[in-house]
């Protein structure tokens, strides 16, 4: 047989028999496309997982001794030892007295900090930076003043009086709570911040090295991570890691079961094709490459459509869980392209074995 007869065979096989075809080509653009999807989802998994931590709220919580304060730097000293991507808002605490004269506890604090660190926080309204005496109340909070457009608060026989712009809703203890900007806080009580809550980017060990340099940045200070949350991520991550795995390995078995049975149909109802390939001189090697070849083309072909579907979905699955686009990756090309491969080489030998006791003579006559 000639290169073009070999060529014009497996044109001619890949047309005639569509349906068997098609489903090959089905089979291979799914495994394409689910690897595809995964690979890139993947790729963006670190970064969007801890995106999506970072509503959280902190990991980290730095505290000032009993009844004291933190310097008047720390939050500079935070943000260079905690590093550039790290999070951090102060607060400072007092209990005052309200108008109808129940205490309240008012925190003072960075808005604009805030709203990036508990992007979890859900705030009808948030005061803008040049507010000064503005307020965010909760409803228990709200049912302690008279009016809200008027909160008038007592401390240490210092009145002051704020505007509430916004009710807060957080499910916790802020609830309670009356929020002013920090400024103002001190202007009035003459308290310095005692917390600062920050929150870095990334797994247990990250944390941990972030750990040990605030301590070491803000000596006699208590600085604890918030377990639950940096041990959560990690699990997280991991059992997600091991899950995209396993549900690629999955498809790819579950494609390869099927394009297999799909080549062994196409072979029994080509023996006496090969029979007469072999009666007119062709090798079990030529049969071999030419059958091999068909499950290539059907594979590569796979891989082109199964890219373009599963950038597509990924995309898709991005916007809906993260908010937030994932673009093509080429770089997982050559993983899907050796997954399809892989899977068309070994469905393609397996059946192609059984043509080893062919008999031509005794094929071609019926028997």
């Amino acid at each position: 047989m000639g290169r073009m007869s070999m060529a014009g065979m497996i044109r001619r096989s890949l047309v005639h028999r569509r349906s068997r075809s098609l489903s090959a080509l089905v089979a291979m653009t799914v495994s394409a496309a689910v690897a595809t999807a995964l690979l890139t989802l993947y790729a963006d998994l670190n970064a969007k997982l801890h995106t999506e931590f970072r509503s959280f709220g902190a990991n980290i919580v730095i505290t000032a001794p009993a009844s004291g304060a933190l310097p008047a730097d720390a939050l500079a000293r935070v943000k260079q030892a905690a590093g550039a991507d790290a999070l951090a808002a102060e607060f400072g605490y007092a209990v005052a007295n309200t108008d109808r004269g129940t205490a309240v506890v008012v925190a003072g604090t960075n808005f604009a900090a805030v709203r990036r660190l508990d992007s979890w926080w859900q705030v009808d309204a948030w005061p803008a930076a040049s507010d000064t005496h503005a307020a965010l109340l909760r409803q228990r909070a709200a049912n302690f003043v008279a009016d809200e457009k008027a909160v008038t608060l007592t401390f240490d026989g210092r009145p002051v009086t704020l505007h509430g712009v916004g009710r807060l809703r957080t499910g916790g203890d802020e609830d309670s709570r009356i929020y002013m900007p920090l400024a103002a806080f001190t202007r009035w009580t003459g308290i310095r911040p005692s917390v600062i809550q920050v929150q870095v980017p990334g797994g247990v060990a990250t944390v941990d090295a972030a750990l040990v340099r605030l301590q070491q940045a803000l000596p006699g200070m208590q600085v604890k991570p918030v377990r639950e949350l940096v041990e959560g991520e990690s699990r997280i991550v991991d059992k997600t890691h091991a899950l995209m795995y396993g549900s690629v390995l999955l498809i790819a078995l579950t494609v390869a079961v099927s394009v297999l049975a799909t080549l062994s149909a196409s072979v029994l109802e080509r023996r006496r094709d090969f029979a007469l390939m072999k009666a007119l001189g062709g090798s079990q090697t030529q049969l071999m490459g030419m059958f091999l070849m068909e499950a290539l083309i059907l594979a590569l072909a796979g891989v082109v459509a199964g890219f373009v579907l599963g950038s597509a979905a990924a995309w898709v699955i991005s916007e809906e869980n993260f908010h937030t686009a994932t673009l093509p990756h080429v770089s997982v090309l050559p993983l899907v392209l050796l997954l399809n491969v892989a899977i068309a080489v070994m469905a393609a030998l397996f059946p192609v074995r059984a043509l080893r006791g062919l008999q031509p003579a005794a094929l071609l006559k019926g028997e």
